[in-house]
C-alpha cells in the first residue's frame, strides 16, 4: 500500500538521521491533484437588474444623507460661523501675543478687523441703538404781538434833529400789542431710554430751565409729553420720564431679539444695555449719535477715543454758567450742538458715555462722561426714584505744578479751595460737611483716607466712591501747616448745581 511505504520510508530517513548518516532523501514527493478548472458563466439580466437596483438605492441614500446634512449646517449656519469665527480670533490673538508679547486680549480688536469690516460693525450697532435714542425738545409759551394800524394818525421823524439843515420825514410808527401767547421751541438735546418703563439719560444742562415743557420725539417720529424726575447735583446729568400711562411702543427692526437689550420692549420702550466705561481704551472706535444742531435727529458720528480721564471746564454761552468736569472721555467723533444727552456707544452697541461737551473752534475735539460714573444715579433713581450722591461741600481749583509756581504754593497737587467771585459762588458751601470740619478758602486738600489727590485721582472721583454718612479722613494745608481732619459725608442737595 502507498500508506505503508510512506510510512516505512519515513522511518527509514528517520533512523539514518539518528544515525547521522544521510543515505536516503528525507521525504518523497507526494503526487499532488491539479483542481479541475470550471468554465466561467456570465450573470443572468435579473443578476444585472438587481445590481442597478443596488446601485441606484445606495446613490439616492447618499443624496438624502448629504441634503440633510446640508440642511442642518443651513440652519445652524449662524452658530456655526461664529464658532469658526471665534476660532479664528483666538488664533490671531495667539499670533500677536508671541509677535508682541502682549495679551490677547489687547490685541483681540486688530484680529477683529482682519474677519470682519469696521463698517458692517458700525451699521450693526447703529441699528440696535437707533430706537432708544430720543430727541427732547423744549417749549414754552411766549407773548404773541400782532401790529395794529395807527388810530391817531400820529406822525414821526425817526431821525431827529441828526440832520439840520435838511426836510423833515415824518412816518407813520408801526404800533404793537399782545395778544396772547403761543408756544416756541428755545431749545433741544438727545437722550436715550435706560429702561422698558421710558426713564431716559440727558444732560443736566439740556432740561435745567424753569417753566418750560419737555417733549420727547422717538426715532419712528411719533412725540410724548415728559418730565424731569431727578438732577444730579454733581454730575452733568438729568433723568427725564415719559409722562404718560400707555406708551406708543417704537418701530423695531426686523429680526431683533425683543426680549433682550437694546430691543427689551414686551414691557414698553427699547432701552440700551449699558458697557463698561473702565475697560475703554485709546484708539478704540466709538459711535455717537444725536439729534445734531436741534434739527437732524439720530445724527451719527464715528471716531475713536482720543484721550481718557481728562479734566476740563465747561461753559454755557446761553447762561454764562461754568462746570468743571473730571476723569471725561475725549473723542473725535463729531459732536454737534444738540448731541448733548446722546449716547456713545462701543461698536457692540452697548452705552460706554454720554455725550456733554465740544470744544469751541476745535475740529471733532468732543467729551463724554463715563457711563459708569452715571450707573449709580440711574440706579438711585429707580430704586429710590431720587439720585443720591455723597457731598463734602466746597469749591475747588485742582492744584498743578503751574498753579503752584504762580501762586506761591508750597506744594504742587491736591485740591485747593476757591471760590467764584464772578458768579458769587462761595468756595465753602454754608452748613456743608466741609463748613461743619472747619475748612476754609484757600486751604489745600491733600488727601483723602490716604490717597494723595492729583491729576489721575481726582477730588470729585475720590468723593464719587464714598457713601452717604461715609466718614472720611482729610489731610489738608491750613495757612502753612498740614491738618487732619475727619469729616462724616452728606447727601448732596438737590439745588447744588443751580
Amino acid at each position: 500500500m502507498e500508506q505503508e511505504e510512506i510510512g516505512q520510508n519515513t522511518e527509514q530517513n528517520i533512523g539514518h538521521i539518528e544515525q547521522g548518516k544521510r543515505t536516503g532523501p528525507l521525504f518523497e514527493r507526494f503526487p499532488v491533484k491539479m483542481p479541475v478548472k470550471m468554465p466561467l458563466k456570465m450573470p443572468s439580466a435579473r443578476r444585472w437588474k438587481k445590481l442597478f437596483y443596488v446601485f441606484i438605492s445606495s446613490a439616492l441614500a447618499v443624496i438624502i444623507i448629504l441634503a440633510v446634512g446640508f440642511g442642518i449646517v443651513w440652519y445652524n449656519r449662524a452658530a456655526i460661523f461664529s464658532y469658526f469665527a471665534k476660532e479664528y480670533l483666538k488664533g490671531g490673538e495667539s499670533l500677536l501675543k508671541n509677535q508682541n508679547g502682549q495679551s490677547g486680549e489687547e490685541n483681540s480688536a486688530p484680529a477683529a478687523d482682519n474677519m470682519f469690516s469696521q463698517e458692517s460693525f458700525v451699521i450693526k450697532a447703529v441699528k440696535q441703538a437707533s430706537p432708544a435714542v430720543v430727541s427732547i425738545v423744549l417749549t414754552k409759551d411766549v407773548p404773541k404781538y400782532v401790529m395794529v394800524p395807527n388810530q391817531d394818525n400820529n406822525q414821526t421823524n425817526p431821525f431827529g434833529s441828526m440832520f439840520p439843515g435838511f426836510p423833515d420825514f415824518f412816518f407813520n410808527t408801526p404800533q404793537y400789542k399782545q395778544e396772547g401767547t403761543q408756544k416756541q421751541e428755545i431749545g433741544s438735546g438727545s437722550g436715550f431710554f435706560v429702561s422698558s418703563d421710558g426713564l431716559i439719560v440727558t444732560n443736566k444742562h439740556v432740561v435745567d430751565q424753569k417753566g418750560v415743557d419737555y417733549t420727547v420725539f422717538t426715532n419712528d417720529g411719533k412725540k410724548h409729553p415728559a418730565k424731569v424726575v431727578a438732577i444730579d447735583p454733581i454730575l452733568d446729568i438729568a433723568l427725564v420720564k415719559i409722562d404718560e400711562s400707555t406708551p406708543t411702543l417704537p418701530t423695531v427692526p426686523a429680526g431683533a431679539d425683543k426680549t433682550k437689550p437694546p430691543f427689551a420692549v414686551s414691557h414698553g420702550y427699547p432701552y440700551l444695555s449699558l458697557g463698561n466705561s473702565d475697560e475703554l481704551q485709546v484708539g478704540q472706535t466709538v459711535i455717537a449719535i444725536g439729534n445734531a444742531l436741534g434739527q437732524f435727529n439720530n445724527t451719527v458720528s464715528v471716531g475713536v477715543v482720543s484721550g481718557l480721564a481728562r479734566n476740563i471746564t465747561a461753559g454755557d454761552a446761553a447762561t454764562g454758567t461754568q462746570e468743571t468736569l473730571d476723569q471725561v472721555i475725549q473723542t473725535d467723533a463729531a459732536i454737534n450742538p444738540g448731541n448733548s444727552g446722546g449716547p456713545l456707544l462701543d461698536l457692540s452697541g452697548k452705552v460706554i458715555g454720554v455725550d456733554v461737551a465740544l470744544a469751541q473752534g476745535s475740529q471733532n475735539v468732543g467729551f463724554a462722561l463715563p457711563i459708569n460714573s452715571v450707573r449709580s444715579a440711574i440706579e438711585s433713581v429707580q430704586k429710590t426714584g431720587k439720585i443720591i450722591r455723597p457731598f463734602l461741600g466746597i469749591r475747588y481749583v485742582p492744584v498743578t505744578s503751574d498753579l503752584a509756581e504762580q501762586n506761591g504754593l508750597s506744594v504742587d497737587y491736591g485740591a485747593l479751595v476757591k471760590g467764584d467771585s464772578s458768579q458769587n459762588k462761595l468756595a465753602v458751601i454754608p452748613g456743608s460737611p466741609a463748613d461743619k470740619a472747619g475748612i476754609v478758602e484757600n486751604d489745600i486738600i491733600l488727601e483723602i483716607d490716604g490717597q494723595k489727590i492729583d491729576q489721575d485721582h481726582t477730588l470729585a472721583s475720590i468723593i464719587s466712591q464714598k457713601t452717604v454718612g461715609q466718614i472720611i479722613t482729610l489731610n489738608i494745608m491750613h495757612k502753612g501747616e498740614k491738618k487732619t481732619l475727619k469729616v462724616t459725608l452728606e447727601n448732596a442737595p438737590a439745588n447744588l448745581g443751580q
